[in-house]
């Protein structure tokens, strides 16, 4: 990861990131801790490689977003952790330089090594804001207890289309042999999960959320297709169910319940002996291609020989093709988004500098520079405004 430093007063930021880790392990590591430090590097690697591109040229209409205006111009410290993929792009450099033109007494600090342990920093109170994927259950258990409260989430981009890593987009993918067109977000329920007593919200545990067995589906004729097809199995394929790719699926589609179709063929990625590193995607992507009755959830890179995308329909409405204007515009129902989080404890107001801060991600201004950095993807003017509702 890229380490910054802003020279002058007048830039007002400093950018940090953390070093990569060392390959080398203790002498009397085992084997699978070497692979895992070794797979870790390799990755790190590939990011910092991705970063230095953008992938994206300027498409989006940003005309209707707010332009940010100061409500009153601050000084001191903005402390920022998480995500390392704005250090490992530029996208947190154009941001600090952006905002400083606006507030030139607003100094920034990043540090991001990953979003894995970013709650920690909000629950420990050494992080003004961070940038980060939704927390998982233990993230946000230990922050309710420990601050009695909710974390306020503001999304300050969209995922990414294609590029690995900046939360690219989930696609259904089949074979290409598959006669299907599309499938709703309730069929994707029915295919990937299985019946539920409840599902999370959060820390919630939702009863409404429940659904029987007579909605689950696994064969190709429950989707209306015939003859060959009709009484063939679905073969579902999918990210190990312990990666947060798994669990931000689940949550978008089997409502929380962490209940999967019990013959998912889920993959992981790993080291092999020979020293290649082996991605869940490209093995769920492979394995798909080779079997005509496959299905899966994956995160897009690109399109690969005999795949093909399903467009996907959610609430009764249309169905969405998978594209970079879909996703963007919000309308392709499994799209993600990256959010920064902070604290305002009950009774207390939001720091004013924190507040300032997020005004301008979700600005205009700020948007530009997502552009411009060229992988995660803008917000609409509606997602603006919503998030401009939640800043107290």
């Amino acid at each position: 990861m890229r380490i910054i430093a802003q020279s002058t007063l007048a830039a007002a930021a400093v950018l940090l990131a953390a070093p990569l880790p060392p390959v080398r392990a203790a002498d009397d590591a085992s084997p699978d801790t070497i692979n895992a430090l070794k797979a870790q590097a390799d990755h790190f690697r590939i990011v910092r490689e991705r970063g230095e591109k953008a992938y994206y040229q300027p498409r989006f209409d940003l005309s209707a977003l707010p332009h940010y205006q100061p409500e009153k111009l601050l000084t001191g410290w903005l402390k920022i952790h998480g995500n390392n993929y704005i250090a490992d792009g530029l996208l947190g450099e154009y941001w600090a330089k952006a905002f400083a033109k606006f507030q030139p007494g607003i100094r920034i600090s990043y540090y991001l090594p990953t979003s894995a342990g970013s709650f920690g920093a909000l629950d420990y109170n050494q992080a003004d804001l961070i940038f980060s994927h939704r927390p998982g259950f233990y993230d946000l258990l230990a922050y309710e207890r420990m601050k009695n409260c909710d974390p306020v989430e503001i999304a300050a981009v969209t995922g990414s289309f294609d590029v690995g890593g900046w939360e690219n987009s989930f696609t259904i993918i089949v074979n290409d042999q598959n006669p299907l067109k599309g499938l709703t977000m309730e069929q994707l329920d029915g295919i990937f999960g299985a019946e539920r007593e409840g599902g999370w919200v959060g820390t919630n545990w939702r009863p409404d959320l429940a659904r029987g067995p007579e909605k689950n589906i696994r064969t190709w004729g429950q989707l209306g297709l015939t003859g060959e097809w009709a009484d063939q199995p679905i073969h579902v394929y999918g990210f190990a169910i312990r990666y947060n790719t798994a669990t931000a699926f689940c949550d978008l589609v089997l409502k929380g319940s962490d209940k999967w179709n019990e013959t998912i063929k889920a993959y992981g990625n790993y080291m092999a002996p020979d020293g290649k590193r082996h991605i869940e995607a490209d093995q769920i992507t492979d394995a798909i291609g080779r079997d005509k009755y496959a299905i899966g959830f994956n995160r897009y890179r690109g399109e690969r020989p005999h795949i093909k995308r399903l467009a996907i329909g959610a609430g009764g409405g249309p169905l969405v093709e998978h594209t970079i204007d879909n996703v963007q515009n919000g309308s392709y129902p499994l799209r993600t988004q990256v959010y920064f989080y902070t604290t305002v404890l009950p009774g207390q107001k939001m720091d004013p500098m924190v507040r300032e801060f997020l005004r301008f991600i979700v600005s205009q201004e700020g948007q530009a520079e997502v552009q411009r950095d060229g992988k995660y993807l803008p917000l609409t003017a509606k997602m603006a405004k919503e998030q401009l509702e939640k800043l107290p």
